[in-house]
């Protein structure tokens, strides 16, 4: 009898096959795309939003660029690059059309609306030229796609030669006693914040196990490296709660 050789990739704590994982973490999104951005200054205590400034100070946007923003959902990314350089224009790409579409009005509301475009796509098979962009950036995103090194992947073809990659990312902390208290923290309150406010806790258990999962610090650099990127750097954000990697299509 033939070896079963589908390939398997985690969602959260489970085991699933490769091709089911997209339809389920487009599940996820469509599930909690009217409240996103309440739940994330809940679980956050609004410390996303400085750990999104913090990614626009390294970032320095710059007049007439040209961004795009995967997995970039409701638009928080897209709109703080725009506010530092009101000449540059964007892209927001993600998978979840409901996600796009909250972004989309709240576009409209901040009179950005003529300088973003949403677009539905797959990291892993973007719907962009090659080289077409200055800026890629994915915020929170990338753990939730099925194989980061095609992302990556992709990152480098669209980016112009010069172009700067940054990622956001849930990470891992360096002090085992304050993981400790952290992973304490993110099982028990997030999944109960995401049942009481958006009526979805298997959502946001799943969001908490993703991160669980997702390469440390060093090793996420060595992906980003592998993709052919160079000067790949990372800062820790909340000791790590959180971090920045940045690098260049040189």
């Amino acid at each position: 009898m033939a070896e079963n050789s589908q390939k398997t990739t985690h969602f959260g704590d489970r085991e699933v096959p490769e091709e089911e994982k997209a339809g389920l973490v487009h599940g996820v999104f469509t599930s909690v795309a009217s409240r996103y951005d309440v739940m994330n200054d809940l679980m956050s205590g609004g410390v996303h939003r400085l750990w999104k400034d913090a990614m626009m100070d390294w970032l320095a946007p710059r007049p007439g660029q040209r961004l795009l923003d995967v997995a970039g959902g409701t638009g928080d990314v897209a709109f703080r690059f725009l506010r530092r350089a009101p000449s540059a224009t964007a892209v927001v790409c993600d998978l979840t059309e409901s996600m796009l579409e909250e972004g989309a009005a709240r576009a409209e509301a901040q009179n950005l609306a003529g300088k973003i475009d949403w677009v539905v796509g797959d990291a892993m098979a973007l719907p962009f030229d090659d080289a077409s962009f200055d800026v890629y950036t994915i915020s929170f995103g990338i753990r939730n796609v099925t194989r980061p090194e095609d992302a990556l992947a992709e990152a480098f073809r669209v980016l112009k030669p010069g172009g700067r990659l940054m990622v956001l990312e849930f990470s891992q902390l360096p002090n085992p006693g304050l993981q400790k208290a952290y992973d304490l923290y993110s099982y028990n309150v997030i999944p109960r914040l995401g049942q009481i406010v958006t009526g979805d806790r298997d959502s946001y258990q799943y969001l908490v196990e993703s991160i669980r999962k997702f390469p440390d610090q060093d090793r996420f650099c060595r992906m980003i490296e592998a993709a052919g990127f160079g000067q790949v750097r990372y800062r820790n954000l909340s000791q790590g709660i959180a971090c920045l990697h940045s690098a260049w299509k040189l």
